[in-house]
């Protein structure tokens, strides 16, 4: 792997989790901003932002095109979105239980009685399973599932990010942590 190829998967990956966590597998509130970045106190009063400036409407949009991708890889699946989320987010090592469900309750805002929800069907599908330890692991056909997905939106995500520079989507990163963490920190006040 070329090292074009490795900073934009790194890329892919930290905006994927400000987006749709479609393949991180790390929070955006610990890929915040850096040491150097600068970020402008919240204005006190809405005003319109300069022409090619990043809105609200961008993100939507590059959220909707994201959900797209990933709904196409999830076809021929039982998964859905939510579903997908909760088994990509249990890759790796064992988990607990309630800690995965309060880390992906975290990461997308859901309710935990839908994270829940969505890790029941997964264990009714038989794509997690419960170790003898009382952990969360994904089955085979789970692994499987998650590879397929991570394959198809993978491929899609990776030709449309490779068009950025290596650079643009460094700074895109962190500046949509920086915007989801504080977006977190005002929905945890309110």
């Amino acid at each position: 792997m070329n090292s074009r190829t490795t900073v934009v998967g790194v890329a892919v990956s930290a905006i994927g989790a400000a987006l749709l966590l479609t393949g991180c597998g790390g929070t955006t509130a610990e890929a915040g901003p850096s040491a150097s970045s600068t970020v402008a106190p919240a204005a006190t009063t809405p005003s319109a932002p300069a022409p090619g400036t990043l809105t609200p409407s961008i993100i939507g949009q590059a959220e909707k095109h994201h959900a797209a991708v990933l709904a196409r890889a999830l076809t021929g699946t039982t998964v859905d979105e939510k579903q997908w989320i909760v088994l990509n987010q249990a890759t790796g090592e064992p988990v607990e239980r309630a800690a995965h469900i309060h880390r992906i309750v975290g990461l997308t805002q859901w309710a935990p009685a839908e994270v829940e929800t969505a890790l029941n069907a997964l264990l009714d599908k038989g794509l997690l399973a419960n170790t003898p330890h009382g952990r969360l692991e994904p089955t085979t056909a789970g692994t499987a599932v998650v590879g397929k997905v991570r394959t198809e939106s993978g491929a899609i995500v990776a030709a449309a990010y490779s068009a950025v520079a290596p650079e643009d989507l460094a700074v895109a990163a962190r500046v949509l942590a920086t915007i989801t963490t504080r977006m977190a920190e005002e929905l945890a006040h309110g």
